[in-house]
């Protein structure tokens, strides 16, 4: 008689090491006619990998050899194992295979076993870190950030070949500047929510960058900012139109719980960005100055019907003193994903567009305001997501380059 496993290879998925893995598991079955009793279940490597196992709710006692003894099955009957791992370092640069076996031994004194099989990877663990003079990161080892990342109103954080992992509740605070450079800025999460859905593809992972007032002067490059609540906000402070408060060349914020990009009274550029998929505006210009040039804003949030608008400004604030968006495209789901709203007569509210693919109704025909336009409508023979190569909402992958049948060829930031 033998036993059958749901699995014969019980594989996680990467994990930090020195960090508690999610919890996975697998089913024993007895599909004899006999109940059978495992003379013992261990780990074959003993307490030397980190993997802590419950079978059937008793733990592994690493004290008697991480292992339990005389567990029953009954026939035709099944339990359940437990499996988590805290993996060691690994003192590589590369994530290292952890594994170990899972031994099962009959009172017959067969043995069976399940593979356990997990990737660990070395990381840089910071904890509320806070920048009070100039500094520079830049590093191959991925850094976990736990709490806020703050920089101090007179510092410069640089951050360049970087892929910074923020925990849970976790951000970045700016009051001074911060330049980034070839940086990917996610969440924490390595595994999966679901077999088909690693929390990669979730947002709210965590608390995106906020700068402050007092911040000014800030540029990232190449920059991706990917599940958070909010991709970035910029709070009120007073407008400098001598010198960018945030400059964006070539960056993607996606997925975001809040907005995309929020700025507030601000002077901003946006240069060949994508700005997708967000439960609030994808980019919330309140008043001040905004220049977008060829941008893909596309709005394909998936979990609400309630999405807010791919491209939302507002005179208030403050005046909104002018909104230049050229070579861009504006699209999503909903028939309209463009707002313009006036919410004060007496503040100027100032936009202009041109050379533009936007999916709006236009209240009038201005030729001040809109040149060489396509309108987008819902009767397009291509319209939405379908000027792209790849809206996959039910695994959550996006690819927004221009699919070849595209009429915003030329337009957007992967023409």
């Amino acid at each position: 008689m033998k036993l059958d496993f749901s699995v014969d290879t019980l594989s996680l998925d990467t994990v930090f090491s020195r960090t508690p893995s999610s919890t996975y598991s697998f089913w024993v079955h007895n599909r004899n006619n006999d109940g059978l009793r495992m003379q013992s279940v261990r780990l074959r490597r003993g307490n030397q990998t980190g993997y802590r196992v419950n079978v059937d709710g008793m733990y592994l006692d690493n004290a008697n050899g991480s292992q339990t003894n005389d567990v029953e099955i009954r026939k035709n009957d099944s339990i359940l194992v437990f499996v988590e791992l805290t993996s060691n370092e690994t003192r590589q640069p590369t994530p290292t295979l952890v594994e170990d076996d899972l031994v099962f031994t009959l009172e017959s004194g067969v043995e069976q076993k399940v593979c356990l099989r997990a990737w660990s990877w070395d990381a840089m663990k910071l904890y509320s870190p806070e920048i009070t003079k100039d500094s520079v990161i830049e590093t191959n080892i991925p850094i976990v950030i736990y709490g806020e990342l703050k920089v101090s109103e007179d510092a410069t954080l640089t951050i360049r070949n970087t892929t910074l992992y923020f925990h849970d509740g976790s951000g970045i605070e700016v009051a001074g500047k911060l330049v980034t450079e070839d940086c990917v800025m996610r969440g924490d999460r390595l595994d999966r929510m679901f077999p088909y859905l690693p929390y990669d593809r979730v947002c709210g992972q965590w608390k995106g960058i906020h700068f402050l007032g007092s911040s000014t002067g800030n540029t990232l490059l190449r920059t991706e900012i990917r599940n958070p609540l909010d991709g970035i906000v910029c709070d009120s402070a007073a407008i400098d139109l001598e010198q960018y408060r945030l400059l964006m060349q070539e960056c993607i914020v996606h997925n975001c719980q809040g907005v995309g990009v929020q700025s507030t009274n601000s002077y901003i550029r946006l240069e060949d960005c994508q700005l997708t998929n967000t439960l609030g505006n994808s980019l919330y210009i309140l008043g001040g100055k905004a220049e977008v040039s060829y941008c893909t804003l596309g709005q394909f949030f998936p979990f609400s019907a309630d999405r807010g608008f791919a491209l939302y400004f507002t005179n208030t604030p403050t005046s909104l003193i002018d909104l230049v968006c050229e070579g861009t495209i504006v699209t999503g789901y909903d028939k309209d994903v463009v707002k313009g709203y006036i919410s004060n007569d007496s503040l100027s509210f100032d936009y202009h567009f041109k050379n533009c693919l936007l999916r709006s109704f236009a209240e009038e025909e201005d030729s001040t305001r809109f040149q060489q336009i396509i309108w987008e409508t819902p009767e397009d023979s291509i319209q939405g997501k379908e000027h792209f190569v790849k809206i996959d909402e039910e695994n959550l992958e996006y690819d927004f380059h221009l699919d070849s049948l595209s009429t915003a060829k030329g337009l957007g930031c992967y023409r």
